[in-house]
């Protein structure tokens, strides 16, 4: 399966990736990343962004190439941190890439920063297909170590069927539908857009 970066400086450049049906990466499709990214397009430029769940990391990589600054890439898997070394390196994008071994879960503390924009992109499943549910806890963390600006947009994907309760400073202000797929955008509830 290959992934293409969609716009800036590297559109068309394929991204390495695992074979198809691999459950442990699920590269987003190309509509749902462009119709993401045509959304928050003003404010990606030298902005400072994460990428949660990070995979193959091409939502990083997108943002990379449309002229955020820096990009944070936070990874458990070490086939997936491999491939966004090699994905970063192969587009000359190593002076704003970040790539960060952790569980998003357990270990968020090592990614304490501020950042203008926040992706969230867990596994829907585990290897045995069973529901992984990881968008929520990922949420509170996300408030409870405060990484967003006042300004900060947050930016979630995650299984249609996936509970995902209210978290408190938080404020969902966009939802889209792609298929099986939920993306919904996030502000903190004491900014107006």
């Amino acid at each position: 399966m290959s992934l293409k970066v969609i716009a800036g400086s590297a559109r068309g450049r394929i991204i390495k990736t695992l074979p198809y049906g691999n459950l442990s990466i699920r590269p987003m499709l190309g509509r749902m990343k462009k119709s993401i990214f045509d959304i928050i397009q003003f404010k990606i430029p030298y902005s400072v962004f994460i990428d949660l769940f990070a995979g193959v990391g091409s939502v990083g990589i997108e943002a990379l190439s449309r002229g955020a600054k820096k990009v944070v890439f936070a990874e458990l898997s070490d086939t997936s941190l491999s491939l966004i070394k090699r994905n970063v390196n192969m587009l000359g994008f190593n002076d704003g890439a970040k790539i960060v071994k952790c569980d998003v879960i357990k270990d968020f503390a090592v990614l304490q920063d501020k950042y203008d924009i926040v992706f969230i992109g867990p596994p829907y499943k585990d290897e045995n297909k069973k529901a992984l549910a990881l968008t929520y806890p990922a949420l509170k963390n996300v408030m409870k170590y405060d990484i967003l600006k006042d300004d900060s947009i947050l930016i979630t994907q995650k299984y249609i069927k996936e509970p995902v309760g209210n978290v408190v400073g938080l404020e969902c202000f966009r939802t889209e539908k792609y298929g099986d797929t939920i993306i919904s955008f996030y502000k903190r509830t004491n900014w107006k857009i």
